[in-house]
């Protein structure tokens, strides 16, 4: 529920409901939670007992003669500030150690939930806003379980211990000064729904900038190719500024807030010594004891201080654990079945469409497929060729499941996809995309890449298969080299022998090539398409290539366009034909 959805009387405990959530990522740590209560509970009891010690020093110490009962005073006024340091740095360790584990499983959580979600989720939902949330609304969490709840549970301690002290101490005093409670409160409770509502707004422009920046340095060659820096700049400045602004105003109502509450809280505490001046003018009331009444008044007072400022974080911090809250609720439109079946022999790779129609989630106005029908044996090396946008990519996305078409049915083996689990699925296919992408780590483990129980001997062996090995083993580190982000340190050309290795290493029963050697040079390509001739022997493969030349060698070449097949043959027969393959081996293959 959005936070604009909250009725006006809902109360301060209600709009702390979603910070709920967080209880059972903390239930696994009772013991240390118990270790913080206890410690907390101890340093407040140090802390309470420090003005009855300054009252005992105060009216004994001082009047006293012995120079003993004034060190004995002195000493055990010592003894309690020490308990107090011991024990405060006791409960921050834990407390401390708590938040920083509880963050830490809600971020790994989070990321698993994230990877596991369909492409389908990111077509409406900006990376950036999925990173503000993994990282921003994560750390506000931590800020809540580390530090303000502990300083929360602390100030609401020691202000309770205080209440009952100060009505030991002085009942009259007292009495009068739980009139300033009310006024104290009021401005929490006017301000506090306000500033949460602010404080989601806030989070949603940081989230904002932060799609902004992801956007523009992923696309960071694209944008200094066409001098646009400083519109990015702008772009970029303007969502800060917006972001500022909300900040600016969250900022200005809880600096409002405090000083209301402080000069409400001093200004009774105030009075109340003025009042017990004259008590003890008077002789009604000794120095200590006023001494006393108005520490216990100070630490509530300073408690209550406190938890204004606190009131705030974790109201803040309960918008982001809202958000966070929202993206793991959200489902996968792509789930494993309820009693998966097995997709036969991993050796074998025979897969079909039957009747398939299916549109993107974003676009559902245009069908990428229409009514498409397609077998390919085990074994069998198909070509789909076809203008862009034809639907040939959209053809190896339904065969991974990363979508589940509107009509028809996708089989491997026989066996519909969605009936197996998504492993058992994509664990057979081995992918080359258009575009490599390579990881910020070690040339052997991109090799290995989702293949944790690879051996050195079979990355070598695949490298050496995709013609990588010599340049990988020219490397600085060899096959331990750290390649960069996203593999800065190689060529293009070197960037796809990589992930060509990468799918050779699986040894998959189903090959998908998605223009492979697009981004290879003349001898490289013709290197690697070599390489490739000899990994596809006995395998099935499906290809995608703009350029004929890369299919010519195949068993069946199938002609797309407009989401169908409009032909479908040998390179002979469709050459043969009047159609879009003759127009693109007029232009392509011909001098």
């Amino acid at each position: 529920m959005d936070v604009t959805d909250e009725k006006p009387n809902d109360s301060a405990i209600s709009r702390l409901k979603p910070l709920r959530f967080l209880w059972p990522y903390a239930k696994p740590y009772r013991r240390q939670m118990l270790y913080a209560l206890i410690f907390l509970i101890l340093a407040a009891t140090a802390t309470l007992a420090l003005p009855t010690a300054v009252r005992h020093m105060i009216d004994n110490g001082f009047s006293s003669s012995n120079m003993g009962d004034l060190d004995r005073y002195f000493i055990g006024l010592f003894l309690v500030a020490v308990s107090l340091g011991v024990f405060s740095a006791l409960r921050f360790f834990w407390v401390s150690w708590l938040g920083e584990r509880v963050v830490a499983d809600v971020r790994m959580e989070l990321y698993g939930h994230i990877t596991g979600l369909s492409p389908a989720f990111f077509e409406h939902t900006r990376t950036g806003e999925v990173l503000s949330r993994l990282n921003t609304d994560t750390t506000l969490i931590d800020t809540v379980v580390g530090s303000s709840f502990s300083i929360a549970l602390r100030s609401m301690a020691i202000l309770l211990g205080s209440v009952v002290m100060l009505f030991i101490t002085a009942p009259a005093m007292a009495a009068a000064l739980g009139l300033v409670i009310p006024v104290v409160l009021a401005p929490i409770a006017f301000f506090g729904r306000r500033i949460r509502t602010m404080s989601k707004q806030s989070q949603d422009s940081i989230a904002d900038f932060s799609a902004l920046a992801t956007e523009s340095l992923n696309a960071i060659h694209t944008v200094q190719s066409f001098a646009a820096e400083n519109h990015e700049r702008r772009r970029f400045n303007a969502a800060v500024f917006e972001a500022f602004g909300k900040a600016r105003k969250r900022i200005g109502f809880r600096s409002l807030m405090s000083a209301l509450v402080i000069i409400s809280l001093f200004g009774g505490i105030a009075l109340m010594l003025r009042s017990g001046s004259a008590s003890v003018a008077s002789g009604e009331m000794t120095a200590g004891t006023l001494g006393q009444f108005v520490l216990y008044a100070l630490f509530a007072a300073s408690s209550t201080g406190g938890l204004s400022e606190v009131w705030g974080q974790i109201q803040r911090a309960a918008g982001a654990v809202q958000r966070i809250a929202e993206l793991l609720g959200t489902e996968s439109s792509i789930q494993d079945p309820a009693d998966p079946v097995s997709l036969g022999d991993t050796h074998a790779g025979s897969f079909s469409f039957d009747k398939v129609t299916f549109a993107y989630p974003s676009r559902l106005d245009r069908p990428a497929l229409v009514d498409f029908s397609l077998k390919v044996d085990a074994g069998e090396t198909v070509a789909l060729v076809g203008p862009s946008g034809a639907g040939k990519t959209t053809v190896m996305d339904l065969l991974l499941r990363f979508y589940d078409p509107q009509t028809g049915t996708i089989s491997v083996n026989g066996q519909p996809i969605q009936t197996a689990t998504l492993n058992d699925l994509r664990g057979r296919f081995g992918v080359v995309a258009q575009h490599a992408q390579i990881f910020s780590c070690s040339a052997a483990d991109n090799i290995a890449y989702g293949m944790d129980e690879a051996l050195e001997a079979d990355i070598e062996k695949a490298a050496h298969t995709a013609l990588a090995h010599d340049f990988i083993s020219l490397l600085k580190d060899g096959y331990d080299t750290y390649l960069g982000e996203r593999g800065v340190r190689l060529s293009g050309g070197q960037q796809q022998r990589v992930a060509i290795a990468r799918a050779i290493v699986r040894d998959p029963s189903i090959l998908l090539l998605d223009e492979a050697t697009s981004s290879l040079d003349a001898k490289s390509e013709a290197l690697v398409q070599h390489a490739l001739d000899n990994v596809m022997k006995n395998r099935t493969t499906l290809v995608i290539a703009h350029r004929l030349a890369t299919v010519l060698k195949a068993d069946r070449i199938v002609v797309m366009d407009g989401g169908r097949i409009v032909a479908e043959g040998s390179h002979e027969e469709l050459i043969a034909q009047d159609g879009i393959y003759q127009e693109f081996a007029a232009l392509q293959l011909t001098s």
